[in-house]
């Protein structure tokens, strides 16, 4: 999230909700978009399996395309397909070099 979290800075988003998102992402307070897509994308990290038609109908209410919904899968399996190779590589933040 460390690595992430400039991205939302990035993007506008505030410090306090940087840090909910940190602590507690099932929990941060989001507007209802936001919601939709961080749920999405914490059931697609963690159960990818159990990913169904409800969980894209809830992004559809949420107000997403279904070109967001694609972008929304794309995105969040990318940043997943990265981040192990880099863990399965033990490959180093910036930040452990003292940056």
């Amino acid at each position: 999230m460390a690595h992430h979290g400039e991205a939302l800075r990035a993007l506008g988003t505030d410090a306090a909700t940087r840090e909910d998102l940190k602590r507690d992402p099932d929990n941060a307070a989001l507007p209802s978009r936001a919601r939709a897509l961080a749920d999405y994308a914490l059931k697609l990290t963690r159960a990818p399996a159990e990913v169904t038609g409800t969980d894209v109908s809830a992004l559809r209410t949420a107000g997403l395309s279904d070109a967001a919904i694609h972008d929304a899968a794309a995105v969040t399996a990318y940043f997943n397909f990265v981040n192990r190779i880099a863990l399965g590589l033990g490959v180093a933040l910036e930040t452990d070099f003292g940056r």
